[in-house]
């Protein structure tokens, strides 16, 4: 069975290797974009908001233009990012510098492989080639339950987020329960796993935990390594519950690929190859944090053993298990969406009035010079973080946008910050393409409030023992999430031209 679904990858692979290869990297001449048809159709119409394809297409590819200030100013990014950590440890004395220098090395070579070396880009434009093509896979069943009647597609009214968006996570969920089934997902973790605990000399149980994160949800992943949660030290605990919070799982990643890239192919793939390469990049990163915030002092066991537990009796049970996990996120997603936005709205009118009662709007219009108009959480929240979005390496004239998404990912969660950089995305609201490249970097992680309860809850449940721990290290955690993610942002920022 797993030389079948092999083979099934190949053959996607190969009906879809080029398709992406043959389109040129230009600016549409037309102000009308395309609407989101998961089918790959496009039809023409204004743009009606947040999931459009953007009219201004971000390079794929970036070449090596070198500069001193460029580089000077990443490595004071990263400088600073340490510091910061380095200034919330539990035990400075005992950081092991050591992991520190390697685990930024393989931030280094991964984003350097990335940009330019030719294997390494050909291994993940053939990943995301395959998150892509899972994309169109899942219109298939949306079209059988939504298309007209009448004309056999489906209709305008119903291209918005519920119908083209939310039944990726659904299919994607139950692919995965497949994929854990049928055992590739653990043979795949293990081996990262393998490497990050001989190179990092991070525990077995650790190691496996950060690698199913890339793939999993920051709770499923645990269920990997229940056995050990229970005896895990300080720094250990840390370290499962910032992985989680670090990267994102496979379902939402194939969503914001969907958000950020349109229908158009050149752009799902660069989304794909950036927002896979985010999440790779934060598992050595959020080590080199989370290690440095809470050291290892005691004793590690290097032991490295998955259960053999599979997800359902057979492949029918795993995919129908699958599918109502996936349908109670999608409904999760949905709800969370409608309320958090719900929120802004209230919080945005209350701030609206108080601009108007102390003349703070028109004082706002004016020294943003129109970029923001009005009293609100996102001025706000822009002008909190965009000191630190200088330091990263942002464009100066864009650090209050990038600032505001990663406010956005903190405070609400990393869909609203999608959301955001795709509508400003499509409004051409940046100055630079680097910056949308960097903000899709940024936003990498669940890093955010919510998190630490789902955290608490879920791996609580599984390590009763643990839960103080888990309380007291929840701010801990978000920050080691966000951290890494920032720390793979200046990277790349560093490096693109």
């Amino acid at each position: 069975m797993k030389f079948f679904l092999s083979f099934v990858c190949l053959l996607i692979l190969n009906g879809n290797l080029t398709s992406a290869q043959t389109k040129e990297n230009t600016i549409p001449d037309t102000a009308t974009t395309r609407a989101i048809d998961t089918s790959g159709m496009a039809l023409d119409q204004e743009k009606p908001g947040l999931i459009d394809e953007s009219n201004v297409i971000v390079p794929r590819d970036e070449r090596f233009n070198f500069s001193l200030v460029r580089i000077l100013r990443g490595l004071l990014g990263m400088l600073v990012l340490i510091g910061l950590a380095w200034l919330f440890s539990s035990n400075r004395g005992a950081i092991n510098w050591r992991v520190v220098f390697i685990g930024i090395a393989i931030q280094l070579i991964l984003a350097i492989g990335i940009l330019w070396i030719p294997p390494v880009q050909v291994f993940f434009e053939i990943v995301g080639k395959l998150f892509v093509k899972i994309l169109d896979f899942t219109y298939a069943g949306t079209e059988f339950l939504f298309k007209s009647t009448e004309s056999g597609i489906i209709e305008k009214p119903l291209l918005n987020f519920a119908i083209t968006i939310l039944p990726t996570i659904i299919f994607f969920s139950a692919l995965t329960s497949v994929l854990f089934y049928f055992g590739i997902i653990q043979f795949v973790v293990y081996g990262m796993a393998w490497a990050l605990s001989r190179v990092l000399r991070i525990s077995g149980a650790e190691s496996l935990s950060v690698a199913g994160n890339i793939f999993l949800g920051q709770t499923e992943s645990p269920f990997m390594i229940k056995a050990y949660l229970e005896k895990m030290n300080r720094s250990e605990m840390l370290l499962v519950m910032s992985g989680g919070m670090a990267t994102l799982a496979g379902g939402v990643l194939a969503v914001y690929i969907s958000v950020l890239g349109g229908t158009d192919p050149v752009q799902r793939l660069m989304f794909a190859k950036h927002l896979l390469a985010a999440s790779v990049m934060a598992a050595p990163g959020v080590i080199v944090v989370s290690k440095i915030l809470v050291p290892q002092t005691e004793d590690i066991s290097k032991v490295m053993k998955i259960p053999k537990e599979q997800i359902g009796k057979n492949v029918l049970d795993a995919i129908s298990r699958g599918t109502g996990e996936g349908l109670r996120l999608a409904v999760n997603v949905a709800a969370m969406l409608l309320v958090f936005l719900a929120f802004i709205e209230m919080v945005n009118f209350i701030f609206l009035k108080i601009g108007d009662w102390t003349n703070l709007n028109e004082a706002i219009t004016n020294i943003t010079n129109g970029q923001y108009e009005k009293l609100s959480l996102e001025f706000i929240l822009g002008y909190t973080f965009a000191p630190l979005m200088w330091l990263v390496g942002v464009a100066a004239e864009d650090i209050t946008l990038v600032g505001r998404l990663l406010g956005e990912k903190i405070i609400l969660t990393e869909f609203i910050g999608y959301m955001s950089l795709a509508d400003l995305k499509a409004a051409g609201s940046f100055a630079e393409s680097k910056s949308i490249i960097m903000a899709t970097y940024i936003l990498c992680g669940f890093a955010n409030f919510a998190s630490i309860g789902i955290q608490i809850g879920g791996i609580g449940s599984l390590a009763p023992g643990q839960r103080v721990l888990l309380s007291q290290f929840g701010m801990r955690a978000l920050l080691a999430g966000t951290l890494a993610s920032l720390l793979s942002a200046t990277i790349i920022g560093m490096l693109l031209g």
